[in-house]
């Protein structure tokens, strides 16, 4: 086992229960505070990898828009923070999510694990999918699907500020009515 293998295990390890703490609190910043760690782990799993491009776009798009993203929705709709008795799902809900996650886990698992039992890579070596490949596939050919991605995130960053708005501005003109009301 080499000192590259013990470094992906491990951060393949954070990256693995960053994710689960992030689906399973029940705190929403927390949640998204999780889901960064999560997706800067993974990060970190493509650059042990050799895949230092697909690191930095993961890190650029995923860490610096997506999260960024519903932080900031979070913070401009008014989201409920904390636990809510509302929105709590049962715990005879989560039980059966927990399981039927592992059950897709295990059959996926004993699906495609046989497929790699004996593929070996070499991640020394220049490999015909490396970066320079992966760069021209992305920047080339899918260009477009990434611009229309950014824009879409403009325009639901855009949107999330207007309703934000909207909902502040009739507060404010329904706490003025009242107040008018009361002598």
């Amino acid at each position: 086992m080499t000192t590259r293998d013990i470094v992906f295990a491990a951060v393949g390890a954070i990256t693995a229960l960053s994710a689960l703490l992030s689906v399973t609190t029940k705190h929403v910043v927390h949640s998204a505070l999780w889901l960064l760690v999560s997706l800067g782990t993974l990060a970190g799993c493509y650059l042990v990898l050799g895949q230092e491009l697909v690191g930095l776009v993961q890190l650029l798009v995923y860490v610096g828009a997506i999260v960024v993203l519903v932080l900031f929705a979070l913070m401009l709709t008014r989201a409920p923070i904390g636990p809510h008795a509302e929105i709590d799902t049962p715990a005879w809900q989560r039980v059966v999510g927990a399981v039927l996650g592992a059950a897709t886990t295990v059959l996926l698992a004993a699906l495609l694990l046989p497929l790699f039992s004996g593929v070996t890579v070499d991640l020394d070596g220049g490999a015909p999918g490396g970066t320079p490949a992966i760069a021209q596939a992305v920047f080339g050919t899918w260009v477009w699907p990434f611009e229309l991605l950014s824009v879409l995130l403009l325009v639901a960053l855009i949107g999330a500020f207007a309703v934000s708005r909207l909902v502040l501005r009739r507060e404010d003109e329904s706490s003025a009515a009242r107040s008018e009301v009361r002598p």
